[in-house]
């Protein structure tokens, strides 16, 4: 079987979040298993991107409106991925050294003719070949008119009866534009301009979702979360329902293994999990300024509200205030208001919270094998990888029940518990968290059996890729 993965993000090509953790990974397991799994995706101006050579496979031009765009479809010739690396480049659009936006801040301007660029190359591409794939496997909005385009689309009606699969890793963002915008989509049949419309804009979210063969989200729990709580697409979730299937997300276990990793200062030897943490615990404190006798509780994401980077500032100040010997680290970026209120707080709570905003990959995987616990207080969190790192390097996970982190952490106050849970979205709710999570730390017997368990979870991508392929199996 051979399956197309399409998505804007991939690791360690170009990564913004969980997205390209998933399309990073995914398809190495799924070709273990025999699936001959590949991906495409825009070429970047990213680090990465730009220090690999390529061959091209396939070159031609795409009308947005009346512009006409040359752009090369070229394979990554990098035989450590584990699966084949394509990537369009289309220059203009792409050549830019973000995904979404500058690394110094602010978003792109052009995402509407971006993503309809992409996404037109990569169908070009695949009426052109000889060997085509049997399924497309869409990823997120910005690939979300491709089900509709290959249905609908004069262009690439000889693509009309190949399965579709899009997977919606956050539904929070719809990817939705103005009718205004109809002329840069490539003709369609007009019988069809109701399969791209929801909320009278075209919606590349709901045309997937009407358009795809099926469509599933990054966790049972998330599913379910949907299906009252969309941004405003909860009755066309609930009509496609019995299309829809929960597939919670794996983790690279061979990139994610304290006892091999490079990126952390002391691998974990002979299993002894508490030597591990102390080793490292050391080390990150010679770059955070952090008192040395405290449990340290880290935070690594964005600082968005969707992450609940809005609701860390005032939780650290009320456990800090309360007297509770915690400290805290941060490591991330985000919307600006939030990352000014963790710069006052350095200086304000030095020896109880440091930070440092800024993506460093090295450096997380560091917080994770030195940290004592990893808060995750998230509004919405589709799947969540960063409690299953956590556990794999012994950081407690403090969550809040929402979608794919009330599918992985269990409470401790329950029969194989993995981490710490909360349910409102309040300050005191968090802050009583990590109450309960330093009472933990100190009790050395119980947080050593914690630590020794959490470790030995099996969150590995062979059965999440396990149910992929079934997946893929009822379409073929």
């Amino acid at each position: 079987m051979k399956v197309l993965h399409i998505s804007m993000e991939c690791y360690p090509a170009a990564k913004f979040g969980g997205l390209g953790d998933v399309v990073g990974a995914l398809p190495i397991y799924l070709n273990q298993a025999g699936v001959k799994a590949s991906v495409i995706m825009p070429r970047f101006g990213t680090k990465w991107l730009n220090q690999q050579a390529y061959r091209q496979v396939f070159s031609g031009h795409i009308q947005i409106g009346h512009e006409h765009v040359w752009f090369a479809i070229e394979e990554v010739m990098n035989e450590n991925l584990g699966f084949p690396l394509y990537v369009a480049n289309i220059p203009g659009k792409f050549d830019r050294p973000g995904v979404y936006g500058d690394p110094g801040g602010g978003w792109y301007g052009d995402e509407v003719e971006r993503y309809l660029c992409f996404q037109q190359a990569v169908l070009k591409w695949v009426v052109s070949m000889h060997w085509k794939p049997e399924i497309l496997h869409c990823h997120d909005h910005h690939t979300g008119l491709i089900p509709f385009m290959v249905q609908f689309c004069p262009e690439f009606q000889s693509l009309r009866n190949m399965p579709t699969v899009f997977t919606i890793h956050n539904g929070e963002y719809h990817g939705s534009f103005s009718w205004w915008n109809a002329h840069l989509l490539p003709m369609f049949e007009a019988r069809a301009r109701g399969m791209l419309d929801w909320g009278d804009a075209i919606s590349p979210l709901a045309a997937a979702l009407k358009c795809s063969w099926r469509f599933t989200t990054v966790s049972p729990g998330y599913l379910e979360e949907l299906k009252y709580n969309s941004n405003g697409m909860e009755p066309l979730i609930n009509s496609e329902f019995h299309k829809s299937r929960g597939i919670i997300n794996g983790i690279d276990t061979q990139l994610w293994d304290p006892a091999t990793d490079p990126l952390v200062e002391y691998p974990l030897e002979n299993g002894e999990v508490d030597h591990f943490k102390e080793k490292n615990k050391v080390k990150l404190l010679d770059r955070f300024r952090i008192k040395p006798d405290l449990p340290i509780v880290t935070f690594i994401g964005r600082l968005v509200r969707e992450k609940g980077g809005d609701l860390i500032p005032d939780t650290i100040r009320r456990v800090v205030g309360s007297g509770m010997q915690v400290g805290f680290i941060v490591l991330g970026t985000g919307e600006p208001d939030i990352m000014d209120a963790f710069r006052d707080m350095r200086n304000q709570l030095s020896g109880y919270c440091d930070v440092a905003l800024e993506y460093n990959e090295g450096l997380a995987h560091q917080l994770y094998a030195g940290s004592d616990f990893l808060f995750m207080p998230s509004r919405v969190e589709p799947c969540g990888l960063n409690q299953m790192y956590a556990c794999r390097y012994g950081a407690i996970p403090i969550v809040r029940s929402t979608g794919g982190l009330k599918d992985t952490i269990i409470d401790i106050g329950d029969q194989g518990g993995r981490g710490i849970r909360f349910n409102n979205f309040s300050v005191d709710d968090a802050a009583m968290a990590i109450f309960r999570a330093s009472k933990v730390y100190a009790n050395k017997d119980v947080l050593s059996s914690l630590r020794e368990r959490i470790t030995n979870v099996d969150f590995s991508w062979e059965r999440s890729a396990g149910e992929y392929m079934r997946l893929y199996d009822e379409l073929s």
